[in-house]
């Protein structure tokens, strides 16, 4: 084995960096019984996830809010810089304003910006300008990324890792028996203004979340087939005749 030690020389060694994180043991988790079957289950549940626009005002406990935004803060970030913040809403008259300047801009979405083809890809689905959910929910969760640290320092792949912290959050928030919906009203602006962000952070996405209205519905669709999303290798069909 070659000696690690020894190397030629490189840009980085005249480079005046920290020192590498010390190693510690890894505590993987262990699930019950194979890892096929723990998939399948997983699966299982989150094949019930579905976008609710119909909510209960049933409270839900901020304690429960706290460890769904923890499962979040487990996503992984490029350079470990963890460019994320999750503001969590539950004041009805904050909740009623941010309504407001939200259904403002889905009016201007929906009559103006919006193209006839994106309008067509939408109706379908039932949407439009009116977001009672907004006040309805008894939380908002306002997803914000980070363009630089808190202390001014860099953020690396920051789009790519909030959407994985933002996926978790979504998992987290169906593993707790609670719906939500992405709800991305453009621009997003002035979620910063309602809520007094810093200009470092961007808003990303707002997820209502709470209960299921006891009548709530949704939308008759299909998800694509495992054939349509999943490839392996290049493709070809193996000597199963699975791809």
């Amino acid at each position: 084995m070659p000696d690690s030690s020894s190397h030629s020389p490189s840009r980085l060694d005249s480079m005046n960096l920290p020192p590498e994180l010390p190693q510690v043991p890894h505590d993987w988790y262990r699930p019950e019984g194979t890892s096929e079957e723990a998939a399948r289950r997983y699966f299982e549940v989150m094949d019930r996830r579905r976008s609710v626009r119909f909510f209960s005002d049933k409270p839900v406990s901020r304690e429960t809010i706290e460890w769904i935004v923890r499962t979040g803060g487990t996503a992984p970030s490029g350079a470990h810089k963890q460019p994320w913040r999750f503001v969590c809403v539950n004041d009805p008259a904050l909740k009623k304003e941010i309504r407001a300047a939200a259904e403002a801009e889905e009016r201007e979405f929906y009559e103006r910006r919006a193209t006839e083809k994106w309008l067509a890809d939408l109706a379908p689905l039932g949407t439009d300008s009116n977001k009672p959910f907004l006040e309805i929910a008894p939380w908002l969760i306002i997803v914000f990324q980070l363009a630089k640290t808190d202390d001014g320092g860099m953020v690396y792949y920051r789009e790519e890792s909030v959407g994985i912290a933002t996926g978790m959050l979504i998992s987290a928030i169906h593993h707790a028996g609670l719906v939500t919906l992405t709800h991305t009203p453009s621009p997003m602006k002035f979620l910063s203004q309602v809520l007094g962000r810093p200009d470092h952070e961007r808003p990303f996405l707002l997820l209502p979340v709470g209960y299921p209205a006891d009548d709530a519905t949704v939308p008759q669709l299909a998800r694509k087939t495992l054939e349509e999303i999943m490839v392996v290798n290049r493709g070809d069909a193996g000597e199963d005749g699975t791809r």
